[in-house]
């Protein structure tokens, strides 16, 4: 068994989507001055690795709370073609952006979810069709030309109650 780590690092100043706040992540607390190391986080739901569900971006959507843990975890497959696209397992881009076509497609097919590489930025308008679809979305995955074609992949999010998305420590798990 292998683990491929698929998660950006988060820390002060990293890339956000334009216009959001920036991530803040401040020692508050030290082992000299209190007995203890604490960092004090700032973040978006949508910063670094993350996960979309509806309500991000669909009024009355589904949020977090809707969903079960093994909703954001499953057997995978790396997108090279339509024919990747299948119901039930989730697609994984690395070398293709999601374009208006791809989109249709993943809306008729229904696959478990789909994520996107950190190499692309997620359509606002097609963001918005697969979250309508209800078709839940991971960004901003990196190391996805690490993949093979074949993975489980993990992509659990904090519980945030009725959350929008949220941060993920996202991994694919490969059999060697």
């Amino acid at each position: 068994m292998k683990i491929i780590d698929l998660s950006l690092p988060l820390y002060t100043g990293m890339p956000v989507y334009p216009g959001d706040p920036e991530t803040s992540i401040e020692i508050i607390q030290t082992i000299e001055n209190d007995d203890w190391n604490m960092r004090r986080i700032e973040i978006s739901s949508h910063d670094g690795t993350h996960l979309n569900v509806p309500i991000h971006g669909v009024e009355n959507g589904k949020n977090l709370d809707d969903y079960k843990l093994n909703d954001f975890m499953g057997e995978s497959v790396l997108y090279e073609s339509y024919k990747d696209i299948q119901p039930g397992i989730g697609v994984i881009f690395n070398s293709h952006d999601i374009d208006e076509a791809i989109t249709q497609k993943i809306i008729e097919i229904r696959p478990k979810f789909v994520g996107l590489s950190s190499k692309y930025e997620f359509n606002i308008v097609l963001e918005r069709k697969l979250l309508e679809a209800g078709i839940i979305s991971f960004e901003r995955i990196h190391n996805t030309d690490q993949l093979p074609k074949n993975f489980f992949f993990h992509g659990a999010p904090l519980n945030i109650k009725s959350g929008d998305g949220s941060p993920i420590r996202a991994y694919a798990i490969v059999n060697q």
